[in-house]
């Protein structure tokens, strides 16, 4: 995981360099056929990816985004009805039956059908009408990294292209230096608070709610503690009741029209003595955690995450855990 983490920004230049002939097509026929919806098929940390890719596409393209169920085609056999419709699937291995069958399903509902996938010679890929391959490289540890990372970008690319929007696009084209900017930078007052931890809240929201919810589940899956993501304005709902002085927070404040309502949470969160860490400036009492910017909006939380993968693999060794082996899991999971 440590060293699939540090190629993180030569993944993100190859992908970079592959996509004008590779995903331009793709944003040049969504472009053509105008579609009233984007539904996205994905699970696990794809699904993450997806969350955060709907908060894009409807943010800058103010077209909505629906994440399919897959076994709705996969064990219900239920027909799609998607023309006029585009569909984003994510998968790294592309062998996951469910998935496989949901894409086909959608392709065959008259959706224009993309793929992003780390094996683009899979099944996922046979059954779509473009696939990005993200280019990441083999990854062998269980816990997706660069893997995750590629799959952002490439649907921040094909958002770039569709929209023609070149800032986006220039800021995609700063990331590898700016990750390997990120991979340095110090998280250890957190490091050390959650060595003997058993549980946290995650928060976030937008875009960075999406990545809450995948560092929740790298918490779990690296370092076996209990970690919950939620919107920074759910949060002061039902869950505030059990966050007692001491319990670790962690708020992903991004740079962005959600910055001040985080920030804010993270605050009275702090004020009940709670241990809370945030990644922006502007918070009074949590505790402010090492970050680069990235100047856009889109790509802000992604250096976020690039750090926090670093960190936490890390804190996985320090509490005596190999972060490679994780119990009980293994690389695919493919379900029906």
């Amino acid at each position: 995981m440590r060293q699939e983490v540090g190629e993180i920004p030569d993944a993100i230049g190859r992908l970079l360099d592959a996509a004008p002939a590779m995903i331009e097509p793709a944003a040049i026929e969504i472009r053509r056929t105008r579609p009233k919806l984007i539904a996205t098929i994905a699970r696990g940390s794809s699904d993450h990816c997806a969350t955060y890719l709907k908060y894009a596409f409807e943010i800058e393209a103010g077209i909505p985004v629906a994440s399919l169920g897959p076994s709705v085609a996969s064990i219900y056999g239920s027909r799609l009805r998607l023309s006029e419709c585009a569909s984003i699937s994510i998968s790294q291995s592309g062998m996951s039956p469910d998935i496989v069958e949901a894409t086909r399903a959608a392709r065959d509902g008259g959706a224009v059908v993309v793929s992003i996938t780390n094996t683009s010679h899979s099944p996922l890929a046979a059954v779509s009408d473009h696939t990005f391959d993200i280019a990441a490289g083999p990854e062998k540890s269980v816990a997706a990294t660069k893997t995750f990372v590629n799959s952002l970008v490439a649907g921040l690319l094909l958002l770039g292209y569709w929209r023609a929007d070149q800032e986006l696009l220039e800021a995609l084209a700063r990331l590898p230096e700016q990750c390997g900017r990120a991979l340095a930078c110090d998280w250890s007052p957190l490091l050390e608070r959650l060595k003997a931890a058993d549980s946290l809240y995650v928060l976030g929201r937008g875009p960075s709610f999406a990545i809450a919810n995948e560092v929740a589940l790298k918490f779990k899956e690296t370092c076996q503690i209990q970690a919950e993501a939620y919107s920074a304005a759910e949060v002061m709902h039902g869950p505030v009741s059990i966050v007692q002085a001491g319990f670790p927070v962690l708020a992903l404040a991004g740079r962005d029209a959600s910055l001040n309502s985080t920030l804010s949470a993270a605050d009275s969160l702090a004020a009940n003595k709670a241990d809370v860490f945030v990644t922006a400036d502007g918070a009074e009492g949590p505790a402010l955690l090492d970050t680069v910017a990235s100047g856009h909006p889109l790509t802000d939380p992604i250096l976020t995450l690039v750090s926090f993968y670093a960190f936490v693999e890390a804190l996985a060794r320090a509490r005596g855990r190999n972060p490679d082996t994780p119990p009980n899991l293994k690389k695919v999971t493919q379900t029906a």
